[in-house]
């Protein structure tokens, strides 16, 4: 099934004119040590890197919505399903294109991939006012359509493909045997009933793709505006982190990620390891822990050991970004855990960080198996595990007010809450737990219908606000929504350097590490 009837992109994000030099930077690695021994050691170090804050540039953005339409999703649901998608269309611009595939039984597309103009946006919501729920469930049927029109355009350039894919049920086709290839899959399961686990593997099987939960009496919109605040805000695509190992050197004996980064990686026979991210939205950032065990060392006085080279890249760069040197002091005389300083203990969070969701994802399976039997006592081991995980918070030493602590904490309150009884767990629960996991695994945001209670780790100033204008449509649908355009011109009213920032301070990195090495090369000169 080949489409290629997109319509041709009315305008063009701002992203294609202006420069994507330092849109996205690495910062320098962080270590769990100060300096390790001599002797045989261990450190970890995490290598984070951040996208610009500024909103000024961006991707254009092809999004096919994949809307399930089947018999249950008949009153309220469906009601809600047309509001959030009335909300979708009126943020888009001429520069972004949307295609609407519903399913039930089998899939239709209701328009081909179009530009939003105001007089397309009439059209959409008008038909999108005409569905109704009938029928059965076929996810592979509606996603195989939706990833069909992507994979038929013709205009891709400085483009992102995306499906915002929704069912409230259980399919009677498979979907997980599809392959999604690029395309970054959002999945969405509305209330009691859905095929949680299975929309949550759609995601995961996806570049940068998220799960989210909309419980029972709560809206669509909610999810769908966190979601689009960040495609609607995409600084890089294709990014990726190489971890290139220094094993020649002699110190290196092995060098892994740990475990708890959900993304694309791939190891070559030389033992570097590349981790696709995808996409990156503005004020974005991606945290990576590698675990270095190094050999014993034939010095025995202290020297500086480079263990690896991260180089971090993205398309349509115009200026290689500088690598960054892993490396750390070996000493006969190794610092003692009791001297750990802001950076270490900064590291220690982060794995506390990555060992609560793991925690989750266990206590989670618990409570799969004690559902089985309906077995309390099992049940409640489950809850021991979430009461362990909160344990570990406290032995972070940072400020009460932390943003990660508290949103960590009140994660664990809030499945502890959902793990009452099996049938809270069934109906509550099991969706909260996958949608936790998934935004850890992929730090990035995801609904859980918590939005006003709980404070994500992973939401960007511009998915905030996309909440609240969602929040005051959904109050009253007749009111205009400000659209992408003309916030992204707010914003650069509130920022005016904010276009120019990034590629400016990359520049001027640039500079400085050129000044460095003239300096370095002229001491080495004149020493001799």
């Amino acid at each position: 099934m080949a489409f290629r009837d997109d319509e041709k992109p009315l305008a063009t994000p701002n992203a294609v004119a202006g420069s994507k030099d330092g849109l996205v930077k690495m910062t320098i690695p962080t270590y769990s040590k100060k300096d390790v021994a001599l002797t045989a050691d261990s450190v970890t170090a995490v290598v984070e890197i951040k996208a610009t804050s500024s909103t000024a540039v961006r991707e254009g953005l092809d999004l096919v919505a994949v809307l399930d339409v089947s018999g249950s999703m008949g009153g309220e649901k469906i009601e809600s399903v047309k509001r959030a998608l009335k909300f979708v269309i009126m943020k888009l611009t001429p520069a972004d294109r949307l295609s609407i595939v519903t399913f039930h039984s089998s899939a239709d597309r209701l328009n081909p991939l179009q530009s939003m103009t105001q007089a397309t946006q009439d059209v959409l919501k008008a038909k999108v006012g005409t569905l109704v729920a009938d029928g059965g469930t076929d996810i592979k049927a509606g996603l195989d359509l939706g990833l069909a029109i992507l994979a038929g355009r013709v205009h891709t350039e400085s483009r992102t493909a995306n499906i915002f894919l929704m069912s409230d049920g259980q399919t009677s086709g498979d979907p997980t045997v599809v392959n999604p290839g690029d395309v970054s899959v959002y999945t969405f399961g509305f209330g009691r009933g859905t095929d949680h686990k299975l929309l949550t593997a759609l995601a995961k099987k996806s570049v940068g793709g998220t799960y989210s939960s909309v419980p029972d009496g709560t809206n669509l919109s909610a999810p769908f505006a966190t979601l689009l605040g960040g495609l609607l805000t995409v600084v890089a695509q294709d990014v990726r982190l190489t971890l290139t190992p220094k094993t020649a050197d002699g110190d290196l004996d092995t060098m892994v990620v740990a475990p708890g980064t959900d993304y694309t990686q791939t190891t070559n026979a030389n033992g570097t390891i590349t981790i696709k991210f995808g996409t990156l939205f503005a004020g974005e950032a991606r945290k990576v822990a590698v675990n270095f065990t190094l050999k014993d060392s034939d010095d025995d006085e202290k020297y500086n050991a480079t263990l690896a080279v991260a180089r971090h890249s993205y398309a349509a760069q115009e200026t290689p970004q500088p690598p960054q040197n892993i490396q750390r002091v070996r000493t006969p005389t190794p610092s003692s855990p009791a001297d750990a300083g802001a950076e270490e203990l900064a590291v220690q969070a982060e794995e506390v960080r990555r060992r609560h969701a793991g925690k989750i994802s266990e206590a989670s399976e618990m409570a799969e198996e004690a559902g089985k039997t309906k077995d309390d006592g099992k049940l409640a081991l489950a809850r021991e595990k979430l009461v362990d995980a909160q344990n570990a918070l406290e032995d972070i030493l940072v400020d009460d007010g932390d943003k990660m602590v508290d949103a960590l904490r009140a994660e664990l309150m809030k499945l502890l809450e959902y793990m009452d009884s099996h049938q809270v767990y069934d109906e509550l629960g099991r969706p909260y737990a996958l949608a936790t996991v998934t935004s850890h695994g992929r730090q990035r945001a995801a609904g859980r219908g918590d939005e006003e209670e709980v404070p994500s780790l992973y939401v960007t100033p511009r998915m905030v606000k996309y909440l609240e204008q969602a929040k005051k449509f959904e109050e009253n649908t007749e009111e205009p929504v400000p659209s992408a355009e003309e916030d992204a011109k707010k914003d650069l009213e509130d920022n005016p350097l904010g276009a120019i920032a990034a590629p400016l301070a990359f520049y001027l990195d640039s500079a400085i590490q050129a000044l460095q090495a003239i300096q370095k090369i002229v001491a080495a000169t004149s020493s001799t």
